[in-house]
């Protein structure tokens, strides 16, 4: 019961923890933020982990003084480009063997969905992908599979990494700005979570649906 409560108030009051957190652990603030989106980005078995909620809070919490806006987005989109590339490697060097049917951590269907993509929009997939959930973090890793040419798959790299993390940021730093936000800033980043996850869902009941039909 204690763990539960704990967990409600770390949702209810997100903006105070971290608050807290940057002030307790200082600079490490902006060691954790990089290592999510490098986690989401780089390695395929965490999809789940946020992204652009995350980016959108970060430029919220830069606009409320908690964060520097351009250090935040300079590193994280650091940590974007070298996930991706962490990840185009990986895939290179094991393959697709690594997909089974009966993996619970890597879904043959979140592959599949992936090369779908690719086959739409060919190599502008990596940048695109840098904004649909879950296709992020398999996007670099069927680039390596298929040995997209790597200057062109680090070109989009560079450049889908730079368009998300500060078009998603600055939008945040933006809202973080307005008065109404910054007067129930802890509601309004849950929403933010809240409306970010709604794409997730929908894609896992989507595909619920499909296999069972």
């Amino acid at each position: 019961m204690d763990f539960l409560m704990s967990a409600i108030d770390m949702v209810l009051h997100v903006d105070r923890h971290l608050v807290e957190f940057a002030v307790t652990y200082g600079l490490w603030i902006y060691g954790l933020l990089f290592l999510i989106i490098f986690l989401e980005t780089g390695v395929v078995v965490t999809p789940f982990l946020p992204g652009d909620s995350l980016l959108f809070a970060v430029g919220a919490l830069a606009a409320v003084g908690v964060l520097d806006v351009v250090t935040a987005l300079g590193l994280l989109t650091a940590a974007a480009i070298i996930g991706d590339n962490t990840n185009y490697w990986i895939g290179r060097t094991v393959g697709p063997r690594v997909f089974t049917e009966h993996s619970r951590l890597l879904k043959r269907e979140h592959l599949l969905r992936t090369q779908r993509f690719y086959a739409k929009h060919g190599g502008k997939t990596v940048v695109l992908a840098r904004f649909v959930p879950i296709v992020r973090t398999f996007a670099p890793f069927v680039a390596g599979v298929g040995r997209m040419h790597y200057p062109r798959f680090l070109a989009f790299d560079v450049g889908g990494g730079i368009l998300w993390v500060w078009s998603f940021g600055l939008l945040g730093y933006f809202f973080g700005n307005q008065p109404v936000v910054k007067e129930n800033f802890g509601l309004a980043i849950v929403a933010v979570i809240v409306i970010s996850l709604l794409p997730v869902a929908f894609e896992a009941w989507r595909q619920r649906y499909r296999a069972g039909s």
